[in-house]
């Protein structure tokens, strides 16, 4: 594990770097997909399946047969586990509706505002090493509450062309309209333009790896929206001696096996927890089985000192870390400084694996910085806020002459002219 003492603000952007790709290291693979794709459908999905999964594919679309099978596969165990979690998510959710916002600018002016659903959603859950069954609770559920009319689900197949049992029980558990065998950037690419198969959607949500973060992105030019750039996974946690070690190491590696691209950091101003977390983590990785994952990883990893709260504040806001853990005596203090973070996880009996699964917040959060200027996913990240007015003559006669004078002081006499006449009906 690297460590680093006292870094100057100046090398700040150095020492805290991603260990990820730019985007022009795999935009042009990105972008010979999608053109292909937009062109070739559902053949060429196929073809992309096959060359990036090993998986030979008859139909993307996942049968009922194929989702009652997978339910008997799933113990009565992890059901309830899934059931409770789910039933967390729904009240945190829940509680994010917000009611009509009306009221009148001025006399005969009524202005409102009201929430519609994004009708048509596509979601990204990630397979492989991790099939993130979680994710589908955590984008489904609000889909849901929100009203999206179309769910569209898709999830990278085995190399034998199945999907984990325990992602089509949570997708059908939810609600999931649709599910397709279909990952990475040809599943992103199949959402955008649509093929005979994948329906076309008004916006994407989901985690993934670096291809499918650029080619989420490269879906908003061609009027996709998205969630969020949402990469590798990361992970800082700030601590002093009042930590517990042992529990921060479980926590720094829970981040780090999700794949070797995660970067998990420490931040501390005490010399001597550093050392006894790097004593931990040495420990438990060693009963890992995703040990050689969560070494990579751990390779990129970063225990870096500073002597002050302030200055710690201040890197940790440069950062802006995806999760944040906080294990210090000082807390108020770092939690009226914290400004950029997905979220945040307090105290010592607060790990971040609880946010993952089943506390209830959304664990799809904004990563590699981009916590300075997203949100995570919320209730409102599957809608669309609508204003709408109705002016009386009584309110058009109120405002008129300003919406007269300010259109003809821009050059734009039509719009004028639409107040005029109606001002001079009134006479």
């Amino acid at each position: 594990m690297n460590k680093i003492y006292n870094p100057i603000r100046e090398d700040w952007k150095t020492v805290l770097k991603r260990p990820t790709q730019t985007v022009a290291d795999i935009e042009g693979i990105v972008k010979n997909v999608f053109k292909e794709i937009k062109s070739g459908g559902d053949a060429i999905v196929k073809k992309y399946t096959e060359k990036f999964d090993g998986a030979k594919m008859d139909t993307n679309l996942v049968s009922v047969l194929e989702i009652e099978a997978a339910k008997e596969l799933v113990s009565a165990e992890l059901k309830e586990a899934i059931q409770q979690a789910k039933g967390n998510i729904e009240r945190f959710h829940l509680a994010q509706k917000t009611e009509k916002v009306s009221v009148e600018t001025t006399n005969g002016v009524l202005c409102w505002q009201e929430k519609r659903p994004v009708q048509k959603v596509g979601l990204y859950i990630p397979g492989g090493t991790a099939p993130l069954f979680s994710t589908i609770l955590m984008l489904v559920v609000p889909a849901t509450i929100a009203g999206c009319q179309e769910i569209v689900l898709c999830t990278p197949p085995s190399k034998e062309g199945k999907v984990n049992p325990a992602i089509l029980y949570a997708a059908d558990l939810c609600g999931v309209t649709k599910i397709f065998k279909v990952g990475g950037i040809q599943a992103i690419a199949g959402m955008t333009f649509g093929t005979e198969t994948i329906p076309q959607v008004y916006k994407i949500f989901g985690p993934g790896n670096q291809f499918v973060t650029v080619a989420k992105q490269l879906a908003t030019q061609f009027g996709v929206a998205i969630d969020m750039p949402a990469g590798p996974s990361e992970l800082l946690v700030m601590a002093d001696d009042t930590a517990n070690a042992a529990f921060v190491a479980s926590d720094l590696l829970s981040q780090a096996e999700h794949g070797a691209d995660s970067q998990v950091i420490l931040v501390s101003t005490s010399k001597n927890f550093i050392d006894a977390v790097e004593i931990e983590v040495a420990l438990q990785l060693k009963d890992l089985p995703r040990k050689a994952i969560a070494e990579k990883s751990i390779a990129n990893s970063k225990l870096i000192y500073v002597e002050d709260d302030q200055t710690a504040a201040d890197l940790i806001n440069e950062y802006g870390p995806e999760h944040y853990i906080l294990c210090v005596e000082n807390e108020a203090f770092f939690l009226e400084k914290a400004c950029n973070a997905g979220s945040v996880f307090i105290g010592n009996y607060t790990p971040e694996s609880a946010g993952d699964y089943a506390s209830g917040t959304n664990h799809t959060l904004p990563t590699n910085g981009y916590a300075k200027q997203y949100s995570g996913v919320n209730l409102d990240s599957f809608m669309k806020s609508m204003t709408f007015q109705k002016i009386s003559k009584e309110g058009i006669s109120e405002i008129g002459k300003t919406i007269e004078v300010m259109a003809e002081a821009e050059g734009l006499h039509a719009h004028k002219n639409a107040v005029t006449l109606r001002l001079k009906s009134l006479k």
